[in-house]
């Protein structure tokens, strides 16, 4: 009798809150967002490593990478289907390109499909099969694109005559410029406009079906790198980029400061990538400024002012590039930025960024890809937004 009255009592002291043993939290059991997931920590190896310590990291150079890696699915996805015949895909095909579209294999195509509808849809086709292709929103920013790349077809074929310039022998496989073309802004079609500039280029068929294109006239004013046309602006910047500590004896009993002078003797000038560098004593001092100096008129003609390491490497045998990159541009923080971890690492120009992390010079093209993003984001964002209202709503109904 005692406990009931008890029981009783307590029910009117808590007259909104039920019984304890009869509460239910089964409302409580929902999805929580991915991103307030907690991670879990990576195995160490190669693949997770990172190639900089976590004190030495700059943040808006790693972001970029995760950037990338976000957005894979959305900028290969893109880039695939443009060149398909009328932009469209069977979806059942789709399903199995994990590496054309840039989804990991096993997981299903939909998935990713399904997180982008302002950019992609799908249809069922009058033979009942159904397709992948763009949005109309995402054809108008196709046709932005197009028009883009038509007026910057000067300044594509300036990128081009300076990567010959810079060969060591003045030609590189045509395949190879077209696998590494989105780096550079370089259009899909520009071996069909190669023919437009015999003045330039000439394209050479090796007994192996190879294509190869050749340099025709060699251009003293393009052979300036971006390095030199900075030298002539801020000279004791340039100075300050490069450090290529000279090996001498310690019986010199040289001071600090006569130490800092013979190394910058030794820094200065670099040899132009536009020079016959190759022809140098690969382990010499001045064949590394050499590679150096590629390296950095490289990156400056990327668009982003940055590469996967993979896409120089693509061009190792044409630049006389050793495999000791990786140590060469270590022994050089001052100049490039190394991101990502060590089996698949990334190398900035740092003078391309400003203290913020925003490029100093940004192509027109780039302005397209930061829309992408942008709208990407922007879907994201509402997909949380309706993750979180709905599980408030959830919460309201219980």
């Amino acid at each position: 009798m005692a406990s009931r009255l008890f029981s009783l009592a307590k029910s009117f002291l808590n007259p909104k809150f039920p019984n304890p043993r009869s509460f239910s939290t089964s409302f409580l059991i929902t999805k929580t967002p991915k991103k307030h997931k907690p991670k879990r920590p990576k195995p160490d190896s190669p693949r997770t490593r990172s190639v900089t310590p976590d004190s030495n990291k700059i943040p808006h150079f790693e972001s970029l990478l995760a950037r990338d890696a976000k957005y894979r699915f959305l900028t290969k996805t893109k880039e695939f289907l443009s060149k398909q015949p009328e932009q469209i895909l069977r979806l059942d095909d789709a399903g199995k390109l994990y590496r054309e579209l840039g989804f990991p294999r096993g997981r299903k195509v939909t998935k990713f499909i399904s997180r982008y509808p302002l950019l992609f849809t799908s249809y069922r086709h009058s033979d009942n099969k159904i397709w992948l292709g763009f949005t109309d929103f995402m054809d108008q920013l196709l046709l932005e694109e197009r028009s883009i790349m038509e007026a910057m077809e000067e300044d594509r074929v300036t990128r081009i005559r300076k990567l010959l310039m810079m060969s060591k022998n003045k030609r590189i496989p045509l395949s190879k410029i077209y696998h590494k073309r989105l780096i550079f802004g370089i259009p899909e079609d520009f071996r069909d406009k190669m023919g437009k500039y015999p003045d330039y280029f000439r394209l050479v068929v090796e007994d192996d079906g190879k294509q190869i294109l050749e340099l025709v006239n060699w251009d003293p004013s393009l052979a300036v790198s971006a390095l030199e046309k900075e030298f002539l602006v801020n000279e004791d910047k340039v100075k300050k980029a490069f450090k290529f500590p000279v090996k001498y004896g310690k019986d010199l009993g040289l001071e600090e400061n006569d130490v800092k002078k013979l190394n910058l003797l030794n820094t200065l000038p670099l040899v132009s990538p536009y020079s016959d560098g190759w022809k140098l004593d690969s382990w010499s001092l001045e064949a590394e400024k050499y590679r150096v100096g590629i390296i950095h008129e490289f990156l400056s003609l990327t668009l982003e002012k940055r590469a996967l390491i993979h896409h120089i490497v693509e061009f190792k045998e044409e630049f006389s590039l050793t495999r000791q990159t990786y140590e060469m541009l270590k022994r050089q923080p001052w100049t490039f930025y190394l991101a990502g971890t060590e089996m698949n690492w990334a190398v900035f120009l740092k003078d391309g960024y400003d203290e913020n992390g925003n490029l100093i010079d940004k192509d027109p093209l780039l302005v397209i890809n930061e829309k992408l993003y942008k709208f990407a984001q922007m879907q994201e964002e509402e997909e949380e937004e309706g993750e979180i209202s709905g599980f408030r709503e959830k919460l309201r109904g219980d």
